[in-house]
């Protein structure tokens, strides 16, 4: 590690402590030249995941972008933004546990639909319609008879 003060390149750990979030770890240290303390930090880089669209182009996977979805299905519906991110976190937990780095766009919008039908039904035909591209009323129609039939 370089001095941040006279350059060196040696210098001791004089503590070592573990970041709030345990992703980071945060390490005083101390030139051997200069004798001057400064704090360096370590995390983890991890490998994206990257996202296998419908046109075959592949996107580091953005959470951000399921939230967005998830929030414009739930938009003027009675669910908190604590169960979106827990469905976000859903999303990435599946990713972490797959041994692929490349997922399809439809493993996840398939798990995204799959929380949404436990969590909201208004929500989940809002999402689906849009992610599986109803073509006409018919489709629409379909999958909320589907749904009719499941509360019985």
């Amino acid at each position: 590690m370089k001095c941040p003060f006279c350059s060196h390149l040696e210098d001791k750990v004089v503590d070592s402590r573990e970041g709030k979030d345990g992703l980071v770890i945060r390490r005083r240290r101390e030139c051997l030249r200069c004798g001057r303390r400064f704090t360096s930090y370590e995390r983890i880089d991890a490998i994206p995941f990257m996202v296998i669209k419908k046109d075959g182009t592949r996107v580091p996977f953005d959470r951000d972008k399921v939230l967005q979805g998830l929030r414009k299905a739930c938009e003027k519906r009675p669910v908190s933004p604590a169960a979106l991110e827990a469905v976000a976190d859903e999303v990435e937990q599946m990713l972490q546990e797959a041994p692929e780095r490349e997922i399809p766009t439809q493993t996840i919008g398939e798990k995204v639909i799959e929380r949404l039908r436990t969590l909201d039904k208004v929500a989940y035909v809002r999402f689906a319609s849009v992610y599986r591209e109803f073509g006409d009323l018919d489709q629409f129609m379909k999958e909320l008879k589907d749904l009719l039939e499941q509360r019985k």
